[in-house]
């Protein structure tokens, strides 16, 4: 692909996706405590659920994705300007996370992200994001947004000249 620009993804971290949203893992700087008679471990409040904007309500819903062929061109970005949007890996496959900032969207700012199968991430109101780009094998994700009035998704498409380099 002639003038293509190369992205590198960076490895996914809490530190480094807080302009994004959260990362929802399990992890000694989680908040966490003994239930069911101790046999349980809960790790509590690791996302902030965000969907009442114009009585929104809570969704739950299974998305299955299949890999791209890589290099993956980044061809379009969405954001849901009424809500946010979460991502919980249900297998054993990595996945990457493409996002820029809220706003007008600047591809300059574009970030790319190599999440492990133990890694969600809960998009906040307005981060513009691609869709779930699995890797490997066809993977199910567990989605929580929101359903309600109002229209909720914009989309940009672009001119796949953004490529992510192969992972």
């Amino acid at each position: 692909m002639q003038n293509s620009k190369t992205i590198i993804p960076k490895i996914l971290t809490r530190e480094n996706f807080t302009q994004f949203g959260d990362v929802i893992e399990v992890n000694d700087n989680a908040k966490n405590f003994s239930i069911n008679d101790g046999f349980t471990q809960r790790y509590h409040d690791l996302a902030q659920v965000d969907v009442t904007q114009e009585n929104g309500r809570t969704l739950i819903n299974i998305f299955r994705s299949t890999p791209l062929e890589q290099p993956v061109s980044i061809n379009m970005m969405e954001r849901h300007p009424l809500s946010s949007q979460a991502f919980i890996p249900m297998g054993q496959q990595p996945y990457l996370v493409v996002v820029a900032p809220k706003g007008e969207l600047d591809i300059t700012k574009l970030e790319v992200f190599l999440a492990s199968s133990n890694q969600g991430v809960n998009y906040h109101k307005g981060t513009w994001h691609h869709y779930c780009l699995a890797l490997n094998h066809v993977s199910d994700f567990l989605v929580v947004d929101r359903g309600g009035v109002g229209d909720n998704c914009d989309v940009i498409n672009l001119d796949g000249s953004l490529v992510i380099a192969q992972s």
